[in-house]
């Protein structure tokens, strides 16, 4: 458990827009455990579902309403996809500070909109690229960057479900945002983006596989560097056998079998911070040449840490944990991994050149 707390500084209260899973899960569990903010307003129309678990919170109906509420400081929208991007440019309109959860929004078009009318207001806007502080990630990155693998060749990152059956939510419906590609490729990419920077080039691979599927539900997608591959797979149709991470170098391999548990601590109501939280009995498994495999410790994950640098952020002593034009990245290689798998060719990231410059420190330090 990370003992790193966000430091002294103005409480901002803020407004959770949309009380599903994610907000449910992730976002309300998230704030409430960061003490300089305060979790005030959550809009909902089931305030039932929400006052059971919340009840010192004030539910209101209307997004819009919530969002305008003069005491609001920080808007944070886990609302479904395609609402991102107005209801984040209404709360930059009305001088809110913004968190969207991931995808951004639909297209780079709607991003590169908001992220100019957040620096016209002079507002923070960030995104909610939780799985930057998750346990397999971090272990991975630690290997890597102390060099035990040498020049990383290959690197493979899973997220897989077993989920057979089509459900009746919005994420599984052919509309605009839905489908496992723009829910889980976020997650994907951030991470490798985090590791390698800007890629080449992206191909995909994008499906729809199981019985009465209505959109995507697998997704592999190669990024290709100078010197090295980066495979990002994700599928509703694994039920085991697969590794979270295998990562291939010059020296000797890395492989993280199981996930990170703080969305299953989550889930179960595990209260972010309290004993336990983060922690993952799941070792690394170091292989070099042919010495035997050596188990590695995985170090705690902690993705409250988001939100406390969001609000150290907020208070002028820190920077965004994750500027707008790192999200603006994601979403070009969202973008061209679905045109690749269109086309079946390679497709180049669609940023401008400085945007390019100005992520040149992207990437590996």
């Amino acid at each position: 458990m990370s003992n790193v707390t966000a430091q002294a500084g103005k409480t901002l209260n803020v407004a959770l827009i949309g009380y599903g899973f994610s907000g449910k899960t992730f976002h309300a569990p998230l704030l409430r455990a960061t003490p300089c903010l305060r979790l005030q307003f959550v809009a909902s129309r089931d305030a039932q579902k929400v006052q059971a678990d919340l009840p010192d919170v004030q539910v209101i109906a209307d997004p819009y309403q919530a969002i305008a509420h003069p005491e609001v400081d920080l808007v944070v929208i886990a609302s479904p996809n395609a609402t991102h991007a107005p209801l984040a440019r209404y709360a930059l309109e009305n001088n809110k500070h913004v968190v969207v959860d991931k995808p951004f929004t639909l297209d780079m078009k709607e991003a590169r909109e908001l992220i100019e009318l957040a620096n016209l207001r002079r507002r923070q806007i960030s995104v909610f690229h939780n799985r930057r502080w998750d346990s397999d990630y971090l272990g991975v990155r630690q290997v890597i960057e102390q060099g035990r693998i040498g020049r990383v060749v290959q690197f493979e990152s899973h997220i897989d479900r077993f989920r057979p059956q089509v459900r009746e939510r919005w994420r599984e419906q052919n509309a605009p945002g839905g489908g496992l590609w723009f829910d889980i490729g976020p997650h994907l990419i951030d991470q490798a983006l985090q590791l390698f920077g800007l890629p080449d080039s992206v191909q995909g691979n994008i499906a729809t596989l199981r019985d009465d599927a209505k959109i995507d539900d697998w997704a592999h997608v190669v990024l290709n560097y100078p010197a090295h591959r980066v495979i990002l797979h994700s599928s509703m149709l694994v039920s085991g056998g697969v590794s979270r991470f295998s990562v291939h170098g010059t020296k000797g391999s890395v492989v993280k079998q199981r996930a990170d548990r703080q969305e299953s601590q989550l889930a179960a109501g595990m209260v972010p911070g309290s004993a336990g939280w983060g922690e993952d009995n799941d070792g690394l498994i170091l292989y070099a040449g042919d010495e035997d495999p050596l188990p590695l410790p995985t170090p705690a994950g902690d993705q409250r840490q988001f939100y406390i640098q969001v609000c150290d952020a907020l208070n002028g002593m820190g920077a965004n944990p994750v500027p707008p034009l790192q999200s603006l990245a994601v979403m070009a290689v969202l973008e061209a991994a679905v045109q690749a798998s269109q086309s079946g060719s390679n497709h180049a990231l669609a940023l401008s050149e400085a945007e390019v410059a100005a992520l040149s420190s992207y990437g590996p330090k």
